[in-house]
């Protein structure tokens, strides 16, 4: 399998480029996934020559607009060079499809970033680091995570999910989409929409369904921005659940009363948090494998991402 191209903030290799010359070497990052995806590391920091070990910085508002200063020295201001890096950055890595932010930093933290006053006090955690937002104005297609938020199960499931479903586009419509090619893609993907978001399910089969209004490539694009979206809405139990129930419905006539009771019940306990997802999902591929239908055995829903990432044999928290 061709690796993945994913962004990464260089620290996250264990790589000593924080600003005390340490690190923060990611175990999943560098032992699981790295078989996987092939890492862009960037520290922007040292890109725009702040040095290593280097005064800490952090975001001050000023004037009402979000600034990244020095902290020992408030003339240092260094939001426009991380700007600029991001910029860099984007326009050479155009076809990642991912990219992992080192969280609490002031030029790559994604979420709840403490913003300071000039008075050197708290004012809330809303901020989001330069660098990474700037990032993510110019490429707002790619899924993006911190690296602490990947400790989480259902976090980490839903990232590397989008990761592979973009890369999945990348190398069969991005450059050269037809109708047929659409709908063909898309048909692998209806039950993992619906399992992470069924308004988007809606949304893409009306799209799909009046392909001759528009031009193919407007359609095509309009059509990731609409995937990446419904996946970004993380799968939880119940979605799931619904999905499951939906492929049972293909059974109907194919397995026994008994079969389907069992079935059934295996649902309702992952549901419920009682079991994982594989439980039910292994069973119910096992007997829908048995039909002839290339339509159920293509589904992304059995498998987003490779099965050795073992990321389903957990009890997804909501």
């Amino acid at each position: 399998m061709k690796k993945i191209p994913l962004g990464v903030s260089q620290c996250l290799l264990g790589e000593p480029v924080r600003f005390d010359g340490g690190h923060k070497r990611n175990a999943f990052l560098i032992d699981v996934l790295s078989n996987y995806v092939e890492f862009q590391p960037v520290c922007p920091e040292v890109a725009i020559g702040l040095g290593i070990p280097r005064k800490p910085i952090r975001l001050i508002v000023t004037d009402g607009e979000d600034r990244i200063r020095g902290i020992e020295n408030s003339d240092l201001d260094v939001t426009d060079g991380l700007y600029r890096e991001a910029e860099k950055a984007a326009g050479q890595m155009p076809d990642i499809c991912g990219y992992v932010f080192m969280q609490k930093s002031p030029s790559c933290a994604v979420f709840g970033l403490k913003r300071y006053g000039t008075n050197g006090y708290s004012i809330d955690s809303r901020g989001r680091g330069a660098y990474a937002k700037r990032f993510m104005e110019l490429m707002p297609l790619i899924p993006v995570e911190e690296a602490g938020r990947l400790v989480d199960a259902g976090l980490r499931e839903n990232f590397i999910a989008r990761i592979f479903a973009l890369q999945d586009w990348r190398e069969n419509l991005q450059h050269e989409p037809t109708a047929k090619k659409l709908v063909e893609f898309y048909s692998r993907y209806k039950y993992q929409v619906m399992a992470h978001h069924v308004p988007s399910y809606f949304l893409i089969g009306k799209l799909l369904a009046n392909l001759s209004e528009h031009p193919i490539a407007d359609t095509n694009n309009k059509f990731i921005s609409l995937l990446m979206s419904a996946l970004g809405h993380p799968a939880t139990r119940k979605g799931n659940a619904n999905a499951m129930m939906h492929l049972r419905g293909y059974l109907k006539h194919h397995i026994s009363s008994l079969s389907k009771q069992e079935l059934s019940q295996l649902i309702e306990s992952y549901a419920k948090g009682v079991v994982p997802l594989v439980v039910p999902l292994t069973l119910l591929k096992h007997h829908l494998m048995t039909l002839d239908n290339p339509y159920l055995k293509n589904q992304t829903f059995w498998s987003p991402y490779p099965e050795e990432l073992g990321l389903r044999n957990v009890v997804l928290s909501v």
